[in-house]
């Protein structure tokens, strides 16, 4: 099982950037959550396979079509997310 926290800037709020990634997310069986930031990103932590996450983080570098990513930043996840995920949720705006 592998963990990674994303974070995704560019043109990817108001583009159907959280419902596509949870497609996508759903197909690959990843698990986790997402959700925008205040300061137009968008913020994401991803579990699954080590195949799975690699999947979805080479998807979320592109994003659905309506989307303008110019950045990708990925990290392990800070201690207060690392813990297991039984579904992929869509969580609150920060």
């Amino acid at each position: 099982m592998v963990t990674r926290h994303i974070r995704v800037s560019g043109r990817v709020q108001g583009v159907g950037y959280r419902a596509a990634i949870g497609d996508q997310a759903a197909r690959l069986g990843v698990t986790g959550w997402v959700r925008n930031r205040a300061d137009g990103s968008v913020e994401a932590l991803v579990q699954g396979s080590a195949d799975a996450v690699g999947s979805i983080i080479e998807w979320a570098r592109r994003g659905p079509s309506g989307a303008r990513v110019t950045r990708l930043d990925e990290q392990p996840p800070a201690a207060a997310f690392d813990r297991p995920y039984s579904a992929f949720e869509p969580w609150p705006s920060l």
